[in-house]
């Protein structure tokens, strides 16, 4: 399973994608946990504010675009996780 995470927007508009593969992670049931515990259906799209970041965040079958003042909780949790592993 692949997580994708993209930012775009900001003062710039650059986009940034990092992507994990779950199934390659060391901890990767802990990885399944935590994404089926995610409020996927609870996440509203919203609108991109002027240079603010908007995040698309993949996980087939799920998708999500969130503005950046949506981000916190869970959600900022797992753009952390992403990005780290993605970074190592």
């Amino acid at each position: 399973m692949k997580v994708v995470v993209s930012r775009s927007g900001g003062i710039a508009g650059l986009r940034v994608t990092w992507d994990v593969q779950v199934d390659e992670q060391p901890d990767a049931a802990g990885w399944m946990r935590f994404l089926e515990e995610l409020p996927w259906d609870e996440a509203v799209d919203s609108a991109p504010m002027p240079d603010r970041y908007v995040y698309r965040i993949r996980c087939a079958p799920h998708e999500v675009v969130l503005a950046e003042p949506q981000v916190h909780g869970a959600w900022k949790d797992l753009i952390d996780r992403v990005r780290a592993a993605s970074e190592r």
